[in-house]
């Protein structure tokens, strides 16, 4: 393998690992968003149930819940 050929060769190797540590990196970064959806959807169910609590506090304190 003549000098060209080897450089080419490295070249592919490294665009290939490149291109797979882009992949990793992509795949990090879709992980963390659906992990920040899920807790935030969890967040915003448990604001909606001490909301509803709450509400119902006043209810029957009013007694309006009857």
């Amino acid at each position: 393998m003549d000098n060209s050929q080897n450089l080419s060769y490295q070249a592919g190797q490294a665009k290939g690992q490149a291109q797979e540590k882009g992949n990793q990196m992509m795949d990090r970064a879709a992980n963390a968003a659906q992990s920040a959806r899920e807790t935030m959807q969890e967040a915003g169910q448990q604001m909606q149930a001490k909301a509803q609590d709450a509400t119902n506090a006043v209810k029957n304190a009013t007694g309006l819940n009857k």
